[in-house]
């Protein structure tokens, strides 16, 4: 519970800090709300608005998006049928359908990416990952496949000084899969674009080819060729690369090291005997920001071809790392590369990755993204787009613009103290709980009120 300081001056400005954060989110919701209500009755408008507020205030993994939990934050605990049953209208309701919310983040996600292009040193990025949303205890949701357990993984490895794993063999359990693309720049804070979820059984059943080829035409739709693509090992393949040369779609793509390519001479070789008997051409030392170290990384660039796509000259970028034990990066590129800098940036850019996958943690684990326990599928894909709409009010509060706002926020909602909890760099997940405790105290100091 949110404990009340004695000092009234102190109480008025924490609740003026809640006020702004709860305006900010209004103003973030306008536009939205403006076409939603062209659809819907206003009640369930005000509903949505509401349940907005409600996925901020409700901290839970295991049960942050169970509707009767909800709807005891949405109204008050003594009214939570009431508050499920106003929830069950919305997401029931057939006059929407998740699209609207997937629209309105492509929008927000194009004017992000022309506000990058009108800054020198931005260069505007889109992360491509892949997830999964594991619901090892349900048989009966509509949509349901068979995904490999990433939980499961991480607790059959093997510790040092205990017994082995009882198996080696991947775990499958229910669940869908779920394919995410983040906007970044290589300074800028990132923007959600979209959030997809698929499953390969049932009648919306579809594949993983499909599924990409699909997003890479709406990529192509919203951002053109203002955009660079990054993929990790899991895109690398012939048919892939061939659908990305055929548009000119600008990318770097992580290449495994033993898939073969040709070299300046016709030569082909795995992609790890490039960098046999070559010295770097430049180094740097670079900040994990991560680990919190630095270390320094040595790269050498080639030119390069696919033996499927001859005419299409590509760069393949290899990156040593500067710590033993680690591989090195193989980028492969279409991007015009003359000098060590144009291939730095392509590191770099690389390394922005990383956002996406701490989009999915964040997500699973604060968002609670899992607990959803919804039958059918629209009514599902509804309720976690409006989760992705919360998600994206959350990045935006990482703006320059706000950064006196939200360290106010955090002193005043989420104060800490010692050196490992001011240096761990987990910002979003401080604001969101700090926007839960001063929302928490503003309504009950709303509901104290007399009259």
């Amino acid at each position: 519970m949110f404990t009340t300081s004695k000092n009234a001056s102190f109480q008025a400005e924490v609740l003026s800090q809640a006020r702004f954060f709860s305006h900010r989110l209004e103003d973030f919701l306008a536009p939205f709300l403006v076409q939603l209500d062209r659809l819907l009755d206003h009640r369930l408008v005000l509903t949505f608005q509401a349940l907005c507020q409600a996925l901020v205030r409700h901290r839970s993994r295991s049960s942050g998006l169970l509707l009767s939990e909800l709807g005891g934050v949405l109204l008050s605990p003594h009214k939570a049928p009431a508050g499920t049953k106003r929830l069950s209208n919305l997401l029931r309701s057939k006059k929407w359908s998740a699209e609207a919310i997937t629209d309105y983040l492509t929008g927000e996600a194009q004017t992000y990416v022309d506000r990058l292009l009108e800054q020198e040193r931005e260069l505007p990025l889109l992360l491509w990952d892949e997830s999964v949303q594991e619901k090892t205890e349900s048989l009966k949701s509509q949509g349901l496949c068979a995904v490999r357990s990433m939980k499961a993984r991480r607790q059959l490895r093997v510790k040092p000084g205990y017994y082995d794993p009882p198996t080696r063999q991947p775990v499958h359990v229910p669940g869908f899969r779920w394919v995410g693309l983040l906007c970044c720049g290589l300074w800028a804070q990132p923007r959600l674009a979209r959030f997809t979820w698929w499953t390969s059984r049932g009648i919306n059943a579809t594949s993983l080819e499909q599924v990409r080829l699909w997003l890479l035409l709406w990529a192509r739709q919203a951002f053109g060729r203002a955009v660079l693509h990054v993929f990790d090992r899991g895109y690398a393949s012939s048919r892939w690369l061939g659908l990305l040369l055929a548009r000119g779609d600008r990318f770097p793509l992580r290449w495994p090291s033993r898939y073969k390519l040709l070299d300046v001479k016709g030569l082909l070789k795995n992609g790890y005997r490039f960098s046999v008997g070559k010295k770097a051409t430049s180094s740097k030392v670079v900040r994990d920001m991560v680990r919190q170290l630095a270390y320094r990384r040595s790269l050498l660039w080639q030119r390069c071809l696919h033996p499927d796509y001859p005419d299409c000259p590509l760069t393949l970028i290899i990156c040593r790392p500067g710590r033993k034990g680690r591989p090195p990066w193989y980028l492969l590129t279409n991007e015009e590369v003359h000098t060590d800098r144009d291939a730095w940036r392509l590191v770099f850019a690389y390394a922005r990755r990383w956002q996406v996958e701490q989009a999915f943690r964040f997500n699973k684990s604060e968002m609670g993204m899992e607990s959803c326990r919804l039958w059918f599928w629209d009514n599902r894909m509804k309720l976690l787009q409006i989760v992705t709409l919360v998600y994206a009010f959350l990045l935006s509060l990482l703006e320059k613009e706000l950064r006196q706002a939200v360290s106010n926020l955090l002193r005043q909602g989420c104060h800490r103290t010692g050196k490992r909890c001011r240096k761990t760099p987990t910002p979003l997940y401080r604001i969101r709980l700090a926007l839960a405790n001063l929302w928490n105290l503003l309504y009950l100091s709303l509901i104290q009120t007399p009259g």
